[in-house]
């Protein structure tokens, strides 16, 4: 949604680096381009220039002349006005004390109100609410079929007592009033204690339109108005908003199809405009493509600056904490990484969803668009199945895989041998990795960690046997007598062990040695040995 807005300011900022000292100039060009990229992502032209105000009175004043790095305190100053204009905090839903919670859906047709429905119930489900979903957009050709599917998807109770119209030549003849007063009683009656009314729009704002959602709200009274806005309306959003908020009245606003490739002004306008919080987002089309609205991070992401905690939220929800306890166990006992653990892996990530907007979500990550665009998320898919025809021993043991069964494994996962022969590649690459992990070697080729680039060059330092240094042969032999004698004297002096014990192995402990695990009943000392 971003993208262009996000490339903009990126090269708008890249003009700051390296600088010691911003001059009045210099901000003046930086206001000015990030004027035209704000105006360019269908931002209200006066949200623009309350936005572009606060920026140059903050960058102008003693905040950046006297900051050891002025550019990147213009980027803050620029993250700090987007986190305000997007509304601050981040909002949630209040409650009713005594359920059910009303919860009204409004805003245009398309707009994406049943959807977003089914999404808001599941997550809702998800936090231990009993959610019913009440069809009352009876107008719209097949719109309860449509909430009665996405609640069969989201495993959530549908009321639904009128069918509505299932062509556009029908008139509507159920009351949605009723049918939402009905929903209210009826989830009372079965202790749900959260209730979501979706609602009618028009392709158009109108007097019907504004009438029937104000006479539902009359009547159910609910503790939240959600207008739904598509995100990828432009310029319009702003009007649109406005209109619902005058006509019906709104407490909070939910985006939809916020993954478009829209320019992404109405996010950006709305809450100034309206004075109504963003809630929530819809970020695709299935049902777990749903998420609160965080001012904070939304404003890092448009900053390139990654959405982390995001990232995290979503491992927490995803990730399978048996299976992450079960991976620990084998990295503290130093046990190999097999095919079968790396399998289980993937499929704990693909419930996490699409592996791109994952990485999407990593700071920086705008600046690799382009080959994130070309990942093609079914290569985990390809990448499962060549597991999965492997033998169990084959996934145990892969240096077994040789050129016949490289051959059979491709026939059997529909892929090409060069593919098999890639991904056997990179694991192996992968297991030695986790080897010197687990062994303590730290990270390979990171400076100043265990085992890393920044320790001692080859050849130089402890384990290498100690040299004469002197030319002369007399002197030399002189040197290595006394070296030899020196090591004599640091020696334990204690006969019967090449270990430094006692004859009897008094004293030593196996596990000094960091082996792999039960590999102490070679060392002697056990019984049978």
């Amino acid at each position: 949604m971003f993208n262009s807005l996000s490339d903009r300011l990126a090269a708008t900022f890249k003009n700051l680096k390296g600088k010691g000292r911003l001059s009045e100039a210099d901000i003046d060009a930086t206001a000015r381009e990030i004027r035209r990229a704000l105006l360019d992502a269908d931002v209200a032209v006066p949200v623009v220039r309350e936005f572009i105000g606060h920026i140059k009175e903050r960058s102008l004043g003693e905040e950046v002349s006297q900051a050891l790095n002025p550019g990147q305190q213009v980027v803050k100053i620029v993250n700090d006005e987007l986190v305000n204009i997007l509304g601050g905090e981040t909002r949630r839903l209040h409650l009713a004390k005594n359920p059910p919670t009303v919860i009204m859906l409004v805003g245009l047709q398309g707009a994406g109100k049943t959807t977003l429905a089914g999404k808001l119930s599941r997550h809702l489900k998800g936090q231990g609410h009993t959610p019913m979903l009440v069809a009352a957009d009876l107008q719209r050709p097949n719109a309860v079929r449509q909430l009665q599917i996405n609640g069969e998807r989201a495993g959530v109770p549908v009321f639904a007592p009128h069918p509505g119209v299932s062509s556009e030549f029908e008139d509507a003849t159920g009351d949605p009033v009723q049918v939402a007063r009905d929903g209210v009683a009826e989830a009372r009656a079965r202790y749900n204690d959260i209730v979501i009314i979706d609602t009618a729009g028009r392709l158009g704002v109108d007097q019907e339109l504004m009438r029937q959602a104000a006479d539902i709200r009359a009547a159910v009274q609910p503790d939240e108005v959600l207008f739904v806005l598509d995100a990828m309306i432009g310029q319009d959003a702003v009007a649109t908003a406005q209109a619902f908020n005058e006509g019906v009245g709104f407490t909070g606003v939910v985006l939809s199809k916020l993954d478009g490739d829209a320019r992404g002004g109405a996010a950006l306008s709305v809450r100034s405009v309206t004075g109504k919080p963003v809630m929530f987002a819809s970020t695709g089309e299935n049902l777990d493509d749903f998420e609160v609205f965080h001012p904070d991070r939304m404003a890092s992401r448009i900053l390139d600056m990654g959405d982390v905690m995001s990232l995290i939220e979503q491992a927490e929800r995803s990730w399978d904490k048996a299976e992450a306890e079960k991976m620990a166990r084998k990295f503290v006992d130093q046990e190999d990484f097999t095919l079968d653990d790396f399998l289980d892996q993937m499929q704990q990530i693909k419930k996490m969803g699409s592996m791109k907007k994952l990485l999407m979500m990593m700071p920086g990550a705008q600046g690799m668009r382009q080959q994130l665009e070309q990942f093609d998320d079914r290569q985990v898919d390809r990448i499962e199945a060549i597991i999965r025809s492997m033998t169990p021993h084959e996934r145990v043991a892969p240096k077994i895989i040789n050129g016949s069964r490289r051959a059979r494994i491709a026939r059997g996962s529909g892929v090409q041998v060069s593919e098999v022969n890639g991904l056997l590649e990179r694991f192996g690459q992968a297991q030695k990795m986790m080897k010197k992990m687990a062994a303590g070697g730290g990270m390979p080729g990171m400076p100043g960690m265990p085992g890393g680039g920044g320790g001692a060059r080859k050849g130089k330092g402890k384990g290498k046997k100690a040299k004469p240094r002197s030319g002369n042969p007399a002197k030399a032999a002189q040197e290595m007598r006394e070296l030899e004698e020196r090591r004599k004297r640091s020696a334990p002096q204690v006969p019967g062990s090449a270990f430094g014990q006692g004859a009897d192995g008094a004293g030593f402990d196996p596990s000094s040695l960091n082996l792999p695990k039960g590999f102490e009943k070679y060392l002697g000392g056990g019984p049978g040995q």
